[in-house]
C-alpha cells in the first residue's frame, strides 16, 4: 500500500481517517457553488446559507474549519463568529472570513472576534486553497498539542495519586510497626490522625494560626500524624509493656522515644537524599509532641510558641486518646472526664487557643473515638 503524502495527511481532520470538513457559510448561491467546486476534490464540504443554520451545523457536527461571509441577512458573520467563540464546543474551530468588505476597520473587527484569517472578495482560488491548508495544519498541530497536554496532565495526576498513596502506605506501615508493640492501641493511629485534622480545620480561620493552616498544611498534618510515636520501636518491652507505674529511670528511657522517632525519620530523609515536606512535619510531631505549654515537657523543655504548631496540636490529640483508651497499666476514662482534664490544663500543658478549639469540637472527638474504638473497648 502506497504511503500518503504529507499534504494528504495535513488535509485530514484531526483524529479523522479521511479529508477534513469545511463549512462554507454564505447567503449567495454563486459564492457557495464557487467555493464548493474549489474545495470538494480535497475536503468534505458542508454549506449553510444563513448564520443561524451555520451555528446549528457547527454545534451538531463541528467542522474542522469555517469559511464565513460577513454580510448576510439576519445574523451577520460577526455575530456568528462571536457565538462560535463563546461556546466551548466550537471555540477552537478556525474561522476565515470571506467578504467584500476590504477596509481595515472591518478586517480588524473580524480578527478581534477570533477569526484566524480575513480574505476579501473577489477571491483568488490559489490564495483560498493555500490559506485553508495552512490553517488546517495549524489546527491539527494545536489539537495534537492540546491532546498531548491533556494526556500529560492526566498522567501527572495519576502518578501524583500513586505517590501520595505510596507515602500513606509507607507512613502507616512504619507507624503500625510501633503500634504493634502495644496490642491494645491498634486504632490509635487513625484516631489521632482524625483528631489533629479536625483541630486544624477548626483553627484555620484563627488569627494566630491562619497563615500556617492552609489546606495543604492541614493535609500534611494528617499525613504526618501517624509517625508521632514511631520512636517506640526503640523502647524495650519491659518498659513499654510494663503493667504498673514506671520508675524514674524507666521513665527517662521512655522519654527517649521522641528523640528516637525524630532520628529515625531523619535517617529516612537522608536515605532519600532530599528534603521532603511531610517528613519535616513528621519530625516536628515526633520530636516535640511531649513538650508542654509551660515549658515542663520534654525532650527540650520548650514553652509557648517555641513549640511547633504541629506538635501542639498533636499534644491535645494524643493526650485525649490516651485518656479515653484502655492501656495495659490503666482503664479507659469516660469522654467527659478526659475533656475536663484537658480543659484544666489550658495554658499549662496545652496551648490555650487549641484547648478552646478542642472544647468547641469535643463532640467530634467523641464521635471519632466511637467510630474507631479499639476491639477491647
Amino acid at each position: 500500500m502506497l504511503s500518503r503524502s504529507r499534504e494528504e495527511e495535513a488535509q485530514d481532520g484531526p483524529g479523522l481517517p479521511g479529508p477534513a470538513t469545511i463549512l462554507v457559510v454564505d447567503d449567495t448561491p454563486e459564492n457557495i457553488t464557487l467555493l464548493s467546486n474549489l474545495l470538494t476534490d480535497r475536503y468534505r464540504v458542508k454549506v449553510a446559507n444563513s448564520g443561524e443554520k451555520a451555528l446549528r451545523i457547527a454545534l451538531r457536527t463541528p467542522p474542522d474549519l469555517i469559511l464565513l461571509d460577513i454580510m448576510m441577512p439576519g445574523m451577520d458573520g460577526y455575530e456568528v463568529c462571536r457565538r462560535l467563540k463563546a461556546d466551548p464546543a466550537t471555540r477552537d474551530i478556525p474561522v476565515i472570513f470571506l467578504t467584500a468588505r476590504c477596509d481595515i476597520a472591518s478586517e480588524k473587527t473580524g480578527l478581534d472576534l477570533g477569526a484566524v484569517d480575513y480574505i476579501t472578495k473577489p477571491i483568488s482560488p490559489p490564495i483560498v486553497e493555500a490559506r485553508v491548508l495552512t490553517h488546517l495544519r495549524l489546527k491539527a498541530t494545536a489539537d495534537f498539542l492540546r491532546d498531548k497536554n491533556d494526556f500529560l496532565e492526566n498522567e501527572i495526576a495519576h502518578r501524583t495519586r500513586d505517590l501520595s498513596a505510596l507515602q500513606d502506605v509507607t507512613i502507616l506501615a512504619l507507624a503500625s510497626l510501633a503500634e504493634t508493640r502495644d496490642l491494645e492501641t491498634g486504632n490509635h493511629i487513625r484516631r489521632t490522625q482524625l483528631y489533629i485534622t479536625a483541630l486544624a480545620r477548626r483553627l484555620k480561620g484563627h488569627p494566630r494560626f491562619a497563615e500556617q493552616l492552609s489546606e495543604g498544611a492541614i493535609a500534611m498534618l494528617g499525613k504526618s500524624a501517624p509517625l508521632h510515636d514511631i520512636g517506640k520501636v526503640g523502647i524495650p518491652d519491659r518498659i513499654l509493656l510494663k503493667p504498673g507505674p514506671l520508675s524514674t529511670e524507666e521513665f527517662e528511657v521512655m522519654k527517649t522515644h521522641t528523640t528516637l522517632g525524630c532520628e529515625a525519620i531523619e535517617h529516612a530523609e537522608r536515605s532519600l537524599g532530599v528534603k521532603v515536606e511531610f517528613l519535616t512535619v513528621a519530625k516536628e510531631i515526633a520530636f516535640s509532641h511531649q513538650e508542654k505549654w509551660d515549658g515542663s515537657g520534654y525532650p527540650q523543655g520548650l514553652a509557648g510558641d517555641a513549640i511547633p504548631l504541629s506538635a501542639r496540636l498533636m499534644a491535645v490529640a494524643d493526650v485525649y486518646d490516651a485518656l479515653i483508651s484502655r492501656r495495659i497499666y490503666k482503664e479507659a476514662m469516660p469522654h467527659d472526664v478526659a475533656v475536663s482534664i484537658i480543659l484544666a490544663n489550658r495554658g499549662i500543658h496545652f496551648d490555650p487557643d487549641i484547648v478552646d478549639a478542642f472544647q468547641a469540637i469535643a463532640g467530634e472527638f467523641r464521635d471519632i473515638a466511637r467510630r474507631f474504638a479499639d476491639p477491647l473497648d
